[in-house]
């Protein structure tokens, strides 16, 4: 379900940020990985392709809950969750995310990201501001075209994941 609903399509640019949620790409462990800030999303999520391929350490969730959006199997139960240590651009942070399957994007933003950080979304141009450790930061989305070229690639390597097994 969310692959489908995060699709998006190229325009023009007087129209690209308007119907789009933000997308960025980030640095974990010195790899580029997908991150999307959703405002309408309860929590932070890393995809579970995306732990398993970096071996990043995952951790029991203390309360598990079960979530109803995050792909097309329906409810999911959260049974783990994992720090990642990430940068985009000047701005590095450790984030406790959710681990879930995940097709849209590699890491996901939600409420708890933008509530902690004390986040300014500005709509017309779809950019966060936000001061952390001190320093002012704006984080700019991806265009649509961009986005477009990532979601191919990311295509294309999960045909050759699917063919591996």
């Amino acid at each position: 379900m969310m692959k489908k609903i995060l699709n998006v399509q190229a325009r023009t640019e007087e129209e690209a940020q308007r119907q789009n949620l933000f997308h960025t790409r980030c640095h974990v462990q010195d790899k580029v990985c997908s991150l999307i800030i959703d405002g309408g999303s309860c929590t932070n999520v890393a995809s579970e392709y995306m732990v398993n391929q970096l071996g990043l350490t995952i951790k029991k969730h203390p309360k598990p809950s079960n979530r109803h959006w995050l792909n097309d199997k329906g409810e999911m139960r959260v049974n783990s969750q994992v720090s990642i240590s990430l940068s985009i651009g000047k701005y590095d942070n450790e984030m406790l995310c959710y681990v879930l399957p995940m097709e849209a994007s590699h890491i996901l933003f939600g409420r708890p990201w933008q509530y902690d950080r004390q986040v300014t979304h500005e709509g017309s141009t779809n950019r966060y501001a936000f001061e952390f450790k001190g320093k002012r930061h704006t984080l700019v989305p991806m265009t649509p075209f961009e986005i477009y070229q990532d979601q191919k690639k990311k295509g294309k390597q999960a045909e050759k994941d699917t063919y591996k097994q």
